[in-house]
């Protein structure tokens, strides 16, 4: 049954690496001083060089891999407003003032990366098609419109409720039990953007090199030694943007993200017909189990782009991927015979306050923690951390102040998450 799965085709990597193939920045040599170096090429780090490069610092980007090898080419291409805690339960955490300021930087990152594609005509495949958000049993949905409704309204993107009598108009499924549409959340094409933010940088004078690994940082009066298999750079500023790939050279950092894998595969094309019928409004979709899945179709309606998280530990795609397509035969049983081309999985970090978190530690400045949702936040913050390094006012965040959370003997080692996870799976199982 495994192998019948998989087209004679099938590639064990994304499918957005087909019309945007990971670019190759290999450099001979390095410079020895610069204003800024950036560690890793995603959205965060790209955002980030660009602000300081336009701010007149000379910038370098470096990356262990190839330029967005991570998550920033390997995501769904799902862009909502991010934050996950409501206003309610931040208010319950933090004051009301940073509660409310926390929310509004999820709204002000969606209309900020929809204001740079569309104002820099960025070729990405956006697409305001909006997000259905389903319910995976009554007691959810009840749930889901009860939090909707409590968000206050200048704090909440516009939605609308749709009960299971009307879901066949979003999704051509009898798996869920209503949702809620979010009209302003949106779709691209993750690797295109990628290239887009890369292209913005070079053009703003960053360099970026890949397969450049930073081995060691060593602090050197005002600044930092970086130590590389190319040789050392000194660096007044020091940017860490690693996120879900963060590592033993910030153990500071890496104390505080949990890289948990998230997973998806890519059908073969399937008949405009029954994609069309399938999902009618071409919307994202994401439902409410703890266990999340979130799919939709390829910009060219295609096929179905079906991810989740199915595995703790698990990083090779083709062992994940009949997990997916059992999950995506549940809700479309009109898939089951369908093939899958691409099957792939990246690291998102999670936070223990499920907040992202951007600020500057023992000389180190950083931005990341987006907790599955980085498209339009790490874009955001990769933007504001950069204006921060300027000394910029307007790089100030409502989350500068909020505590970057760690627990007791956590050192990046996710012990934690086999338990978690059949709690979420023995939880999303039961009608609550």
């Amino acid at each position: 049954m495994t192998e019948s799965i998989f087209a004679a085709d099938y590639k064990n990597e994304a499918y957005w690496w087909e019309e945007a193939p990971r670019p190759d920045r290999r450099a001979a040599t390095l410079p020895a001083k610069i204003d800024v170096l950036v560690i890793g090429s995603g959205y965060t780090g790209l955002m980030a060089a660009r602000e300081t490069a336009k701010g007149g610092r000379s910038t370098l980007v470096l990356d262990a891999e190839a330029a967005g090898f991570g998550c920033s080419s390997r995501n769904g291409g799902q862009v909502s407003t991010s934050i996950k805690p409501t206003y309610g339960e931040l208010s319950g955490r933090l004051n009301q003032e940073t509660a409310y300021g926390i929310r509004r930087e999820g709204l002000n990152a969606l209309d900020y990366i929809g204001n740079l594609i569309t104002g820099e005509n960025l070729a990405c495949d956006w697409e305001v098609s909006g997000r259905f958000h389903a319910a995976h049993n009554p007691k959810q949905y009840e749930a889901l419109a009860k939090s909707l409704a409590a968000q206050p309204k200048d704090l909440s993107s516009p939605y609308f409720m749709v009960p299971k009598a009307e879901q066949a108009k979003e999704i051509d499924s009898a798996f869920y039990h209503g949702g809620a549409v979010h009209s302003k959340h949106a779709a691209l094409h993750p690797g295109k953007f990628h290239l887009e933010l890369l292209r913005l940088a070079e053009a703003a004078g960053v360099q970026v090199v890949g397969y450049c690994p930073v081995t060691a940082l060593e602090k050197d009066g005002q600044g930092f030694i970086v130590t590389t298999p190319l040789g050392t750079v000194s660096a007044r500023d020091v940017i860490v943007a690693t996120n879900g790939y963060t590592g033993p050279l910030t153990p500071w950092h890496r104390r505080r993200v949990i890289p948990i894998g998230s997973y998806i595969i890519a059908t073969e094309e399937l008949p405009l017909e029954l994609t069309s019928r399938l999902l009618p409004t071409n919307r994202m979709i994401s439902d409410t189990r703890k266990l999340v899945f979130y799919y939709r179709l390829s910009p060219d309606k295609r096929r179905i782009l079906f991810g989740g998280r199915v595995a703790y530990k698990e990083n090779d795609p083709k062992v994940s991927a009949p997990r997916l397509h059992n999950w995506m035969s549940l809700i479309f049983p009109e898939v089951k015979s369908s093939k899958v081309t691409h099957s792939w999985m990246g690291y998102v970090a999670y936070t223990f306050d499920t907040l992202p978190h951007i600020g500057k530690q023992d000389g180190l400045w950083y931005a990341m923690g987006y907790c599955g949702s980085g498209v339009s936040l790490a874009t955001y913050f990769g933007m504001k951390i950069g204006q921060q390094v300027l000394g910029r006012s307007d790089g100030r965040s409502a989350l500068d102040n909020v505590p970057f959370q760690t627990r007791p003997l956590y050192e990046g080692n996710q012990w934690f998450l086999a338990p978690s996870i059949l709690y979420y799976r023995i939880k999303d199982s039961l009608p609550i």
